[in-house]
């Protein structure tokens, strides 16, 4: 049983679709088994995404994170890390399928409303 971390990004729970990724999630079989709404301050959102720092889009993803809360979520299931991320989709929207999380409801590579941990 694998567990992975997803994260409801400012965009999605300001467009009021925390509620419809959360039963997407579920209806794939997956049980959350944590979920908290942040809103970190900005060394912890640096921190999270210390892999990108020093790339272009680095600051302007950091601001856009504290423009609002997002929902932490930890979800358990069979397979979850990599079935999550197909069910969450490209990560540039206009890349995603149809179908998908970030196909549906996606704006651009910043505001695509949600992030999957790749582990």
């Amino acid at each position: 049983m694998e567990r992975t971390l997803v994260l409801i990004k400012p965009d999605g729970v300001c467009k009021s679709l925390v509620g419809e990724i959360i039963k997407r999630i579920e209806r794939e079989g997956f049980k959350i088994v944590a979920l908290k709404m942040v809103r970190p301050d900005r060394k912890k959102v640096e921190e999270f995404y210390e892999p990108h720092r020093g790339k272009s889009f680095f600051p302007g993803l950091v601001d856009f994170m504290l423009t609002a809360p997002s929902v932490a979520m930890v979800v358990e299931g069979e397979n979850v890390i990599r079935k999550v991320r197909e069910l969450i989709g490209e990560r540039v929207p206009v890349e995603a399928s149809p179908g998908t999380i970030r196909g549906d409801f996606g704006s651009d590579g910043r505001r695509n409303i949600v992030h999957g941990s790749d582990s």
